[in-house]
């Protein structure tokens, strides 16, 4: 007997552990409605910046805006310091087009992990995280995953944004930077060219465009094992000498070139062939294989 009592009151004191207020989100706090608006007005916002409706982003934010999105390194004040932040000129001229559509029906967002707390009555905090994408068929493919806070305040009957903290969520980020990409045909160009500049530059001793490409942290391997790195200094270096003993390039080609790119990442493994003319106007080639990250 005394143990089925005891059974009884710890499935009674369960129950009432789950019932009782503050421990989950449920409509016991009777602000369904008030959570269903919040979360109407954020994916109305999601829609406005697929849209570029910019009149919408604006309406849907506090004149006294405050927060940080993922760019900033200052706390953003007011809306028109939010609006610029996005790479939106404002306040608008008249030459500014107030409204666009992106033209691409497939892109979408999706919101998840969403929770709200209500501190007073017309005072919230919203979070939760936000994919956007495309949807092709039943499969969404993620661009970007942000993770957000938002602060609601209800003025007037009506809930708005008054401030955020927007970062893209760095758990995804990382995974994506581990993850192998693909660069569009034009960001490949741009990165070839940029390889391409680099070289032209060594043998032209251009010390302003040398300095202007190489990092300061540069590392390349080569030359004897007592002295198998060369830094920036030394390929600046490097470059004047060959400028001073008045060899020209009258060549140069990348005959084979891969690339691995991960994240802002970008891996060329390349054959390379430049010729050389020398004041007496012999020509000497050379040939080789290189690693450029």
């Amino acid at each position: 007997m005394i143990r089925r009592i005891s059974v009884a009151l710890v499935l009674t004191l369960a129950l009432a552990a789950q019932a009782a207020p503050g421990r989950a989100q449920s409509s016991a706090d009777g602000r369904d409605a008030d959570r269903a608006a919040i979360r109407a007005h954020i994916e109305s916002i999601c829609q406005a910046f697929i849209d570029g409706d910019v009149e919408k982003i604006h309406a849907t934010h506090t004149e006294d805006w405050r927060g940080f999105l993922e760019s900033s390194r200052t706390p953003i004040k007011g809306i028109d310091a939010y609006m610029r932040a996005n790479g939106i000129p404002w306040p608008p001229s008249d030459a500014v087009v107030r409204r666009a559509t992106s033209g691409n029906p497939a892109r979408t967002f999706r919101v998840f992990e969403f929770d709200v707390h209500f501190y007073t009555p017309d005072i919230a905090v919203a979070n939760f995280m936000v994919d956007f994408g495309e949807k092709a068929g039943e499969q969404f493919k993620t661009s970007t995953r942000y993770r957000i806070m938002d602060i609601y305040v209800r003025r007037q009957g009506a809930w708005n944004q008054a401030a955020s903290h927007t970062v893209i969520d760095p758990s995804w980020r990382a995974e994506q930077m581990a993850q192998p990409a693909t660069l569009p045909p034009p960001i490949r160009d741009q990165l070839l060219a940029a390889r391409e500049a680099v070289w032209r530059a060594y043998f032209t001793n251009d010390q302003a465009q040398l300095d202007k490409l190489v990092p300061a942290d540069t590392v390349v391997l080569q030359g004897p094992l007592d002295r198998p790195f060369v830094r920036k200094a030394d390929i600046l270096a490097s470059a004047q000498q060959g400028a001073q003993r008045g060899a020209k390039l009258t060549r140069l080609e990348f005959p084979q070139t891969e690339i691995q790119v991960y994240g802002t990442t970008a891996i060329i493994y390349t054959t390379y062939l430049y010729e050389l003319q020398t004041p007496d106007g012999q020509r000497q080639t050379s040939t080789g294989k290189a690693t450029e990250v």
